[in-house]
């Protein structure tokens, strides 16, 4: 299983540099466990975590602060069904507006 992201400064659109990202799964009794954290690249994506996600609820936790003043951080939680498809959680964020969909 491969999971991926990217964030898109859709105010001067461009990619998201340097946004940190946390990546957590939801265990048995519904409290969250850290699997990894990252920051954008120059292309405003993170290919690798150095983890391998298993089955379940996950979450991206971006840390959102410089590009909006309203959003400090967003969080995208979802499910992982197949551990051996490829899964994309892109984010496109703007002052007062977020957006995120399942990306291939």
């Amino acid at each position: 299983m491969s999971l991926s992201t990217h964030v898109l400064d859709a105010a001067k659109g461009l990619p998201a540099t340097g946004v940190a990202v946390r990546l957590d799964q939801r265990g048995p009794d519904g409290g969250w466990t850290l699997l990894a954290e990252a920051r954008t690249d120059e292309d405003g994506r993170i290919r690798e975590w150095g983890v391998v996600p298993e089955a379940g609820v996950h979450r991206l936790t971006f840390d959102t602060a410089g590009l909006s003043e309203f959003y400090p951080e967003v969080t995208v939680a979802f499910t992982i069904t197949d551990p051996e498809r490829h899964l994309h959680v892109p984010l496109l964020i703007s002052p007062f507006a977020y957006s995120t969909y399942r990306g291939s």
